[in-house]
């Protein structure tokens, strides 16, 4: 009976280890591989009741971004909320994205991502970033210009709520205001260095709308445009030069002259583009490019300006940075 008994108990042990041994077999061939979380610019958006309008906004754009900002990257996101674009949309009298055509609702998103990882710590004022945007009239990247002076803000607009909040293909900064497509107005409104041309360009005595004509959009004439922008350390050494303590003591047809001279109407001339003795026409009359030494601009009376910043790309033109006033023949 003892001898009964231990083997009974050797088989059970056998068939018990037989079928945990199969049972453990069939779970590892047929279990469903675990499904590993993500968190992309993509889940963070649709995860935030706050930013459904930007989710809506990507999912009715051309060029399929919801996929792109679901991608491997890296990319940075300056990302509105919902209040943000309702300002957008009042403001440009849309009553729903759906107004927007889906081409330029792509390009003004586009206009929020930047290629990289772009944490807060390593932004810096000035130009050194462009957006995804190619909304230009080379189709070359637009620019952003960054003030890090108070915060951060974006082409004076749009300032970051929330930064550095760091998801597995990127950075995304939660900002108040949309980036809408920039003219190259907008840059001379938000770049502090040509506050004063800002106040040339605007004053009432003029009887030129700069500001209007300056803001066309590209594929409408005149646009595109050419500036060559003087600093306000240019606008101070004209001043000395003419003897006048300020912009008013500059009489309009002077002023209207002298500004004129900054502009090239039907072109986006990039630095690239700038040759040896080449004449470029401007809305004031003729001024001589060089670039042997380093890039210049001669104006009609013979006075030269170099170019100091080269390249600052607008939706409707190109913005060129010089450090001396062309003035116009007497």
């Amino acid at each position: 009976m003892k001898i009964f008994k231990n083997l009974f108990k050797t088989v059970l042990i056998l068939v018990l280890s037989f079928t945990a041994f199969t049972s453990c077999d069939v779970n590892d061939d047929y279990a469903p591989a675990p499904v590993p979380e993500t968190n992309t610019i993509v889940d963070a958006v649709s995860n935030s009741s706050d930013y459904s309008i930007l989710l809506e906004a990507l999912q009715l754009a051309d060029g399929n971004l919801t996929d792109v900002l679901d991608g491997e990257g890296p990319f940075t996101v300056f990302a509105p909320n919902n209040a943000a674009f309702a300002a957008f949309l009042l403001d440009n009298n849309f009553g729903a994205l759906s107004d927007i055509p889906t081409d330029v609702l792509a390009q003004v998103l586009l206009n929020h991502v930047v290629s990289g990882n772009a944490v807060s710590s390593s932004l810096t004022t000035g130009y050194e970033v462009n957006s995804l945007s190619t909304a230009t009239p080379n189709g070359n990247s637009m620019s952003l210009y960054i003030n890090i002076t108070n915060g951060v803000v974006i082409n004076g607009i749009s300032t970051v709520t929330t930064a550095d909040v760091s998801v597995d293909n990127g950075t995304i900064h939660a900002v108040d205001a949309v980036i809408g497509l920039p003219t190259v107005v907008t840059f001379a409104v938000a770049d502090p260095n040509f506050s004063i041309l800002k106040t040339a360009l605007t004053r009432r005595d003029l009887t030129f709308d700069f500001v209007g004509t300056l803001s066309t959009a590209n594929g409408t004439a005149p646009a595109p445009f050419t500036v060559f922008a003087p600093t306000n350390d240019a606008f101070v050494d004209l001043l000395s030069e003419l003897n006048v303590t300020s912009l008013d003591d500059i009489d309009e047809p002077t002023l209207k002259g002298t500004l004129e001279m900054h502009a090239v109407a039907g072109a986006n001339v990039l630095a690239a583009g700038l040759s040896d003795g080449m004449t470029i026409g401007t809305l004031g009359g003729n001024i001589t490019a060089n670039i042997t030494g380093g890039a210049t601009l001669t104006d009609a009376k013979n006075r030269v300006s170099n170019i100091i910043a080269t390249d600052v790309q607008a939706s409707n033109g190109v913005i060129h940075a010089i450090s001396k006033v062309l003035l116009k023949q007497d």
